[in-house]
């Protein structure tokens, strides 16, 4: 029996697709990191009840962190992207969390950096506030531990293949990390969306893109790179193909980054049948109803589409490219380069950093 929801939420539904394809299937799967990452920082004594944990939102991490400090008894305090909808924003303050929305903009890029100052202001003026670094801090990965041992029970680690959107690297990175402490030739394919600069996609623009969670415009400090085998950029009408079909033969309701996962899991299943693999599909697909599911009618069908084999970043293109990686290091504009070494400036340009990002 679970003594908080958050506990329930930050396990996901194992579902088998076929007799070689898995779905772990979330609500909200930075529940998992959250929950874990604040129990941990507690147990060390990094935090205490009564403090307040601050971080820069888009959405689905202030959720899941207001979860996290509601069942450990903290304070949380949110600043909110212009993407945060009134929905979530009533969850949040019902929660407790104390939500500060940046004023609204129609530029991604001027939101972000109103969210970068304020959240310096915070840490400057408030010392009991503890940034929670979602985009930097590897104790987010430790969530996904029990998730490994689940996926080691229910298939063969042996031939396995993750597939998954890539974004803080807390989840498809983690998973894997895990999974490889064990089997070692357990092979990760990330998913990304064009424009962002993780794995060198930035040259490339998709004007409908609404996937930027799963990569960024910024680098990310704890994404490691060496950990992929094989990278899928994917742009919107890609995804909503894959997202429709997942829904259409699985009866999975999830966001665009399953739907790519989907659409990628199912290309290297064709190129190695003998393979199994497992699906990520780290949220629902309740906010992509008007933006995206709406339009399934212009849905392709998904054997129609395959992607660009590409051998150099140069090459890639919409709507879908794909690239083994072997597990090399980040890209020039993917590395986290801090300036200089002192830890006050460190810190200042990490901070500012991640709350672009967020």
């Amino acid at each position: 029996m679970d003594h908080h929801i958050a506990e329930a939420l930050s396990r996901p539904a194992l579902v088998r697709l076929d007799s070689r394809t898995l779905c772990l299937r979330f609500e909200t799967m930075k529940v998992a990191s959250a929950l874990e990452a604040v129990r941990y920082l507690l147990e060390r004594g990094t935090i205490a009840h009564g403090d307040t944990l601050v971080d820069s939102s888009s959405g689905i991490y202030a959720h899941a962190l207001a979860l996290a400090c509601h069942r450990y008894g903290l304070h949380c305090h949110i600043v909110a992207s212009t993407t945060v909808d009134k929905t979530l924003r009533t969850q949040l303050e019902i929660l407790g969390a104390t939500v500060e929305p940046m004023p609204p903009s129609q530029s991604l890029k001027l939101d972000q950096s109103r969210r970068v100052e304020r959240v310096r202001e915070i840490l400057r003026d408030r010392p009991r506030h503890h940034w929670m670094r979602q985009y930097h801090d590897d104790v987010h990965y430790r969530g996904y531990r029990p998730i490994a041992d689940l996926v080691r029970e229910h298939a063969d680690c042996s031939r396995l293949t993750v597939v998954g959107g890539v974004g803080t690297g807390a989840s498809t990175g983690a998973l894997t990390r895990f999974l490889r402490e064990t089997d070692p030739d357990v092979e990760l394919a990330g998913v990304q969306p064009f424009d962002s600069v993780t794995f060198g996609s930035e040259h490339v623009h998709d004007p409908e893109i609404i996937i930027a969670g799963i990569g960024s415009s910024i680098p990310f400090g704890n994404v490691d790179h060496a950990l992929y085998d094989t990278v899928h950029w994917f742009g919107f009408d890609a995804a909503l193909t894959g997202s429709v079909a997942l829904l259409r033969e699985h009866a999975i309701f999830a966001g665009l980054s399953a739907g790519a996962a989907y659409l990628a899991a199912r290309w290297e299943q064709r190129l190695d049948p003998d393979r199994h693999v497992v699906v990520l599909a780290p949220d629902t697909g309740h906010r992509y109803v008007d933006a995206a599911y709406s339009r399934h009618e212009q849905a392709m069908a998904p054997d129609d589409l395959r992607p660009r084999q590409i051998g150099a970043l140069e090459e890639m293109d919409l709507p879908w490219s794909r690239m083994r990686w072997n597990r090399r290091q980040a890209p020039p504009n993917g590395q986290l380069r801090i300036s200089t070494p002192s830890p006050a400036s460190t810190a200042a340009t990490i901070t500012a950093t991640t709350a672009a990002a967020s």
